[in-house]
């Protein structure tokens, strides 16, 4: 059970949205938005509150008469609940729903308590709103997916329940839930922020964290198979950078060939004379797409670890508009809901994943080409050279999609478009940003997938499964529990999809 006061963890998004676990509201959080409330509920009484009394946008010019207003937040949700393309994959949609409910907890919103209590029920209930993936600009935030977690709330649209699509008054009636009935500003209090961006980002960086082990994993791997040198991963090599993340790569990857019998020291084959001969047969350093992991992915590691800060810290902040502050008794208008700072993190998260994907490539094309690696067979086929194929369509496929991945890396958090009668006239284009990281990390787990792959089939060819250390060992398990070894040749797709399933299996 994890207990919302505001404060929520990456971890905290791991196990409710990844793992199931309920939520619940703490008495001080609760306490503050019933104050909050009660609050605006006074204040707004004899002054204009832009969303309480006034129109919305480039229409907060007129003002809005008492018996309207409630009228006033049900049209906005309405209005707004215009997404269209493909639903939001349902751990999505749960994120933006905890990041959402976090931040109504504060107290800076205005809502009436029955708005988290509901929350809490769905969430809790595995009830999730249908929302859209194209619809947010990230200016006033989700505007347009948040109106359709609002369009639930008030007991209209659809939702994902047990696997199936239905409508939201047939859930609720078996159930026995009510929707909330608006008595303030719920509809914008609810659309106004940045939790759809926000959610989606956060699962991202869980994913991106156990894509990043994956690719140590793997680097480490490919490190024994050709029987590396391993002082370019050495502590005094690397603490020689100063880069917090080179250095943590470095040191996993030791501690992954901490009992190989594979990798040599430099010491024991080029330190021990000089050769007469003119050519040396001992290859003096690897590829860089080897040696220099701990330089290619220390930046990964890096940029993961600031887009987390950053994501934490919107996750937790009231991104509204306007904010009630109950302590100076005011109601501050402004901009909070702007998804600058989701989008721009977005962008970088997806650059140094698509390097990644680079990185794997890379690898695999070195594991393939007989010429480079000069120990294994081409596309490592251990079947008849000519007759049978090996890793080769595999390949196809790895490269492809790195191409695709290298064209979503453009950057969204400069593609604003002004839109909203030129009201919003710069954007973040947040949740767009987020989506198409979501689709990079997607992706690459299919390139590492192959990579793996091809990784244990080397493996198998070099006879060197009881040599190679035991880390590499049970990530060579993993997937021979799913792969046979590949001699003849078979359809290659199912075993894509099945090691890329397990690959993606969300770790903290």
């Amino acid at each position: 059970m994890i207990t919302i006061n505001g404060g929520l963890k990456i971890e905290d998004f791991y196990r409710v949205v990844l793992k199931g676990e309920s939520v619940a509201i703490s008495e001080n959080a609760l306490n503050r938005v019933e104050e909050s409330f009660n609050f605006l509920r006074e204040f707004s009484k004899n002054k204009v509150i832009y969303g309480v009394n006034t129109g919305f946008g480039p229409m907060a010019q007129y003002k809005i008469e008492a018996t309207q207003q409630i009228q006033l937040q049900y049209n906005l949700i309405r209005s707004h609940s215009s997404g269209s393309g493909n639903i939001l994959p349902v751990d999505c949609v749960k994120a933006a729903m905890l990041a959402r409910l976090n931040t109504l907890c504060l107290g800076k919103s205005g809502v009436h308590p029955s708005v988290i209590q509901l929350m809490v029920t769905l969430i809790n209930k595995n009830i999730t709103p249908i929302i859209y993936e194209h619809g947010g600009v990230g200016a006033s935030g989700d505007l347009v997916q948040l109106a359709h977690l609002a369009l639930v709330l008030i007991g209209e649209g659809e939702v994902i329940y047990k696997g199936e699509r239905q409508t939201t008054q047939e859930v609720f009636q078996k159930e026995n839930i009510k929707p909330i009935q608006v008595e303030l500003r719920e509809g914008i209090a609810l659309m106004n922020g940045t939790s759809v961006m926000t959610g989606i980002g956060i699962l991202n960086t869980i994913k991106t964290r156990n894509l990043l082990h994956r690719m140590v994993s793997g680097s480490s791997a490919i490190n024994e198979i050709v029987k590396a040198y391993d002082d370019h991963l050495s502590l005094e090599l690397n603490m020689s950078k100063k880069h917090t993340g080179q250095r943590q790569i470095a040191q996993l990857m030791r501690e992954h060939l901490t009992d190989s019998g594979l990798t040599r020291k430099r010491e024991h084959h080029l330190y021990n004379g000089i050769s007469d001969d003119d050519v040396i047969e001992e290859k003096v350093q690897e590829y860089y797409s080897l040696r220099c992991v701990p330089q290619i992915l220390g930046p990964v590691l890096d940029t993961l670890t600031n887009v987390e800060k950053i994501l934490i810290e919107e996750v937790n902040s009231a991104n509204d508009n306007p904010i009630v502050d109950v302590e100076t008794h005011q109601v501050y208008h402004g901009g909070n809901f702007h998804g600058d700072y989701v989008s721009l993190e977005m962008d970088k998260l997806k650059i140094v994943v698509t390097k990644m994907s680079m990185l794997a490539e890379r690898q695999l094309n070195y594991l393939l080409n007989s010429k480079l690696n000069d120990i294994l067979p081409p596309f490592v086929n251990m079947g008849q050279l000519g007759l049978n194929f090996g890793m080769q369509g595999i390949q196809f496929t790895a490269t492809s999609t790195t191409a695709e991945n290298q064209m979503l890396s453009n950057p969204m958090y400069v593609h604003s478009i002004p839109n909203n009668n030129d009201n919003q006239d710069i954007v973040s284009m947040g949740a767009n940003a987020a989506l198409i990281t979501k689709k990079v990390i997607e992706n690459t787990f299919e390139i590492v997938a192959i990579e793996m792959i091809t990784i244990v089939q080397a493996i198998d060819f070099l006879e060197a499964r009881d040599q190679v250390s035991s880390k590499t060992r049970k990530l060579y398990d993993e997937i021979r529990t799913l792969v046979p070894v590949l001699k003849e040749d078979m359809v290659m797709y199912p075993f894509i999809q099945k090691v890329t399933e397990l690959l993606s299996e969300s770790e903290l």
